[in-house]
């Protein structure tokens, strides 16, 4: 009688460990310290306030978009479900 053994389960398990271990490291830590050094370059590069401005405004927009991914991502899935379920479901754009 042949058994059926799943040879890879353990390496799909630590695969999936490894990729939510990343993901978190790269959303807590590498994101916010890329932006800190953007802003450092570009205030050492220019040396004038108006682009070191703009920089902290773009990095802290990048940051805080970083930083709500879950709830950018509801909002999305609010958005297609209405959309789907809209008055106007059954209506084709064309």
């Amino acid at each position: 009688m042949p058994h059926t053994i799943t040879l890879a389960a353990g390496w799909i398990q630590t695969g999936t460990g490894i990729g939510t271990d990343l993901k978190g490291l790269i959303f807590d830590v590498a994101i916010p310290v890329l932006c800190g050094m953007f802003v450092l370059v570009v205030g050492w590069k220019t040396k004038a306030p108006g682009p070191t401005i703009m920089a902290v405004i773009f990095a802290a927009i990048v940051w805080g978009l970083s930083a709500n991914m879950a709830a950018l991502k509801n909002k999305t899935n609010e958005d297609i479900v209405q959309y789907q379920s809209g008055p106007n479901a059954a209506r084709s754009d064309q």
